[in-house]
């Protein structure tokens, strides 16, 4: 099936809810002008990411199509709206830098949605398969730790890019205390807390000299930490609406939105 089949499948599965179609469509129209916009100016970088995004946009109908299964529209929304906060808001238009917290909302909506995902692999494997009965403990359990799996494996990604290309992915922090070893002039391991900085100097071999205002300049553990803890935060949301449908089989709105299921 090509691009252009797709595109259509995609359309076809939104006539049911003008509201997710409208959607859809406002998003392809932002990223096609944000495209536009990059070329006139020269930032080819971005234009890729708008290209990226565009086909990102169609992964939901080739998963249909190649799976066999129905993914919500609600749930398709979903990944839209994250694509687009992702890459051309926070890429493009440098929200993750403009705006404080952009990449805490963004790593606990990944959470919430590998999780979601997780659980409707297994979901799908428990319903699909005479001789596999899950649990609903079990199923949790799987979706919790695909999305922490996803979650770190990210991390793994960034600390890369960083290391490789100086992408500074892994934001830096300013902090003001903090303790460490390697400052004890013994070397018995004792650490050695320094608080109350108030900026710190670096100087590089070439000469050149940069200063860090308000205090000592944290490389990426932070907002690692941060990243995998709100990662778990939306791991867990997701993770109790899950167990609770299964478990007393309740119809739950939330749950019916989010769940992919196999095609009838």
């Amino acid at each position: 099936m090509n691009i252009g089949n797709y595109r259509k499948q995609l359309i076809d599965s939104y006539k049911g809810n003008r509201k997710t179609f409208i959607f859809y469509t406002v998003l392809r129209i932002l990223v096609i002008l944000t495209l536009i916009r990059c070329i006139i100016t020269g930032n080819y970088q971005s234009a890729m990411l708008c290209i990226l995004s565009l086909i990102l946009f169609f992964i939901p109908a080739i998963i249909q199509d190649k799976m066999k299964v129905v993914i919500p529209p609600v749930f398709q929304v979903i990944i839209f709206g994250f694509i687009f906060a992702a890459e051309i808001l926070g890429e493009v238009n440098h929200y993750y830098v403009r705006i404080h917290g952009w990449d805490t909302m963004l790593h606990t909506m990944n959470g919430f949605l590998c999780a979601a995902i997780g659980f409707s692999l297994v979901y799908l494997l428990n319903r699909g398969s005479k001789n596999v009965n899950l649990s609903p403990f079990y199923l949790t359990l799987v979706a919790f730790c695909f999305s922490m799996t996803v979650g770190v494996v990210w991390e793994f990604f960034e600390f890369t890019m960083d290391q490789l290309f100086f992408l500074d992915m892994q934001k830096d922090f300013i902090v003001r205390e903090f303790g460490s070893v390697t400052l004890d002039p013994a070397n018995m391991g004792t650490p050695i807390d320094v608080a109350g900085i108030t900026d710190t100097i670096i100087h590089t071999a070439s000469g050149e000299t940069y200063k860090v205002e308000g205090g000592y300049l944290d490389i990426g553990i932070i907002d690692t930490m941060k990243d995998l803890l709100v990662n778990l935060a939306g791991a867990v949301v997701f993770s109790f609406i899950g167990y609770s449908t299964l478990k007393f089989s309740k119809s739950s709105k939330i749950a019916d939105s989010l769940i992919i299921r196999p095609k009838e």
